[in-house]
């Protein structure tokens, strides 16, 4: 057995006083992770019972208590000592988690499925920052380089086990105690957090960048308006959330219309999990590194926005949950798997400083402000002019071929950022 896992060490270019502190690292994600997608199908399905417009509205919500909650993140940041603010919030939402547990196993009101629609929507994005915060402390650069593909491979598989055990325990147990299986593995990940924090201490970690605060995010914002790369990034991000954006609401209203069980309906988002949770992993490990070097960045960026106005135009063909499904699923498998890593080979010819505060910004304000602003929209061409679907559709595409000329500009501005030369006949990867 010692000498199998030192042949796997090798393989995976770790070294023996870093075995444990690796097991953690990738347990903690996968905790984090799992937490996380353990409830997601529990929020789609209670958006799903609010009216369209809103369930659009609540977009706004989450968009507004985020930036609310930016500040307290930020306090206790500067106040708490670095080790305890991790375990403090990850209590909070334990608590939390443990609360909606008990007001679940009654009918959930309107009340209760916006509030849960909105907490989950913001706790996935503290509890991860917080994780990535604690791996910058746990590890120094050049261990990251090697080390963090590993650890990413861990909220990958949280990825998949989470909808995998909410669709399977859903008729078993109940939606109510989905909510307890997503607060112990938040428990898990804190517990996983305290050995690495103690192992820490031990060791000299990397260059400690300090968690979002409302600070990080103006001075990220100045830095998008001043720099028409990272203004061209976030419009990519603000277009792509627009489309999504449509998809889910579409979505969200068929399902409420085609499947009457709260607990088919959990079932039904946690399988649409799993189908792009699996896909997105297999492509990752076997695809998404070859498409980009044999395509180019700029086909990779542009494959998402063309792959939506197709789904655009299929569903105004056939508006059935069934194809409406299916065309989420598809953008998010090349979301995730193709566009997302694109989007990260675009910070690369980005300085570090600016990197972070810009990137911060347009994963916080930009893309939960696109949701809020696509919210709007839709419920204003919904509610007050009474588009159709089909109309909405139309108004819809030109704002997709927006995103496509968007994707085109920024590969042409990375080319020209990291000193390629542009070979039409042969389209280099980054």
């Amino acid at each position: 057995m010692d000498g199998w896992r030192a042949q796997l060490s090798a393989a995976m270019d770790v070294r023996d006083d870093e075995r444990g502190a690796l097991v953690w690292s990738f347990a903690m994600f996968f905790a984090v992770l799992a937490s996380y997608f353990t409830v997601r199908p529990v929020r789609e399905a209670m958006g799903a019972t609010l009216p369209k417009g809103d369930l659009a509205q609540l977009f706004t919500v989450v968009f507004l208590v985020m930036l609310a909650l930016l500040p307290v993140f930020g306090f206790l940041a500067t106040r708490l000592p670095r080790r305890l603010v991790l375990p403090t919030v990850y209590g909070f939402c334990i608590s939390n988690l443990i609360a909606f547990s008990v007001l679940m196993r009654g009918e959930i009101a309107p009340w209760l499925a916006s509030t849960f629609f909105v907490w989950v929507s913001v706790y996935n994005l503290f509890v991860v920052s917080l994780f990535w915060s604690l791996m910058s402390r746990s590890w120094t650069s050049g261990q990251g380089k090697r080390l963090f593909g590993i650890i990413a491979a861990g909220g990958t598989a949280g990825a998949i086990v989470g909808p995998v055990l909410a669709d399977r325990l859903v008729r078993v147990i109940g939606t109510a105690n989905l909510a307890l299986v997503s607060a112990a593995f938040l428990t898990l990940a804190m517990v996983a957090s305290f050995k690495l924090e103690a192992m820490a201490a031990r060791t000299e970690g990397a260059e400690v960048k300090p968690p979002m605060t409302m600070a990080a995010i103006l001075e990220g914002a100045t830095r998008v308006i001043q720099s028409p790369y990272l203004g061209r990034i976030a419009l990519f991000i603000l277009l792509a959330n627009l489309v999504s954006t449509f998809f889910y609401l579409e979505q969200s209203r068929l399902v409420k219309e085609t499947i009457a069980d709260p607990n088919a309906r959990v079932s039904f988002f946690a399988q649409r999990d799993q189908m792009v949770s699996f896909a997105t992993a297999a492509i990752q490990l076997f695809g998404t590194a070859r498409i980009l070097s044999t395509f180019g960045l700029t086909a990779a960026l542009a494959t998402l926005p063309v792959v939506c106005i197709g789904g655009l135009l299929t569903i105004g063909a056939m508006p059935t949950l069934a194809v409406v499904a299916g065309v989420m699923v598809i953008e998010r498998i090349v979301a995730f798997s193709v566009a997302g890593p694109a989007m990260r080979v675009l910070y690369t010819v980005v300085d570090p400083d600016e990197k972070y505060k810009a990137q911060n910004f347009i994963d916080t304000v930009v893309y939960r402000g696109g949701d809020a602003a696509s919210g709007w929209m839709f419920g204003y061409f919904g509610k007050t002019l009474g588009l159709t679907a089909v109309a909405t559709i139309a108004a819809t595409l030109p704002f997709a071929a927006l995103w496509v000329f968007a994707s085109l500009g920024l590969g042409r501005m990375h080319r020209a950022k990291a000193g390629e030369t542009i070979t039409p006949s042969a389209p280099r990867g980054p």
